[in-house]
């Protein structure tokens, strides 16, 4: 892994976006750091997000979800130095496939740190994935800490591919949401999933 590379490459991207969207990433900022719950998109599917580091923020997306808490929920950080921050002991076979991937992808790994208790599994891994979208990835680097990124529907409901079809339900329960990319109509999908052991084992859980 090269720390300096991974530096360089996030100060490029996180200059890509207009002009006009500094009043949404500075709002979707402010909710965050109170505690709030924000609709947002990111290099998949639109999330419903939070900061990652905090209990009752993270209980409120269980409640919104009408899901049970001991299913662990997803994080967006910015960069690998991030995903060391949170992780104890990162498996090195995991720089490699953040490197080759060529879809967005989020890696499982075992001893989470710093992180809400009831974020994790029981096992106490968590989901992280690098987001290289515009708009998150700013969110992340200028929120300096883990977004929770869980899809924006209700438990076992089909996951939104695009902003219209977010079900009114969940809009009405967030603090606030984003405005940036509400008009794209791609049908986004959900990223690739991998779980990592301490020991190099790799497993996957979604294509």
């Amino acid at each position: 892994m090269s720390i300096a590379a991974d530096k360089s490459r996030k100060e490029i991207d996180v200059h890509r976006l207009p002009n006009n969207v500094s009043e949404d990433i500075n709002n979707a900022l402010e909710t965050l750091r109170k505690g709030g719950v924000i609709l947002y998109p990111t290099d998949t599917i639109w999330g419903i997000g939070c900061d990652a580091t905090n209990e009752a923020a993270v209980n409120r997306i269980y409640a919104i979800k009408q899901r049970s808490d001991s299913k662990a929920l997803i994080t967006l950080v910015d960069s690998q130095a991030k995903v060391q921050f949170y992780v104890r002991t990162v498996p090195p076979i995991a720089w490699d496939i953040i490197e080759m991937a060529t879809k967005p992808t989020t890696i499982i790994y075992d001893n989470a740190r710093n992180l809400a208790s009831n974020l994790l599994s029981d096992d106490g891994s968590v989901g992280i994935r690098i987001t290289e979208e515009s708009f998150s990835k700013q969110l992340c680097f200028r929120f300096r800490k883990a977004i929770v990124s869980t899809s924006a529907n209700i438990s076992g409901q089909p996951s939104p591919r695009n902003f219209e079809e977010i079900p009114e339900e969940i809009r009405r329960q967030v603090d606030y949401i984003v405005k940036y990319r509400q008009d794209d109509k791609t049908k986004s999908k959900a990223s690739s999933i991998i779980k990592l052991g301490t020991h190099n084992e790799v497993k996957i859980i979604r294509e």
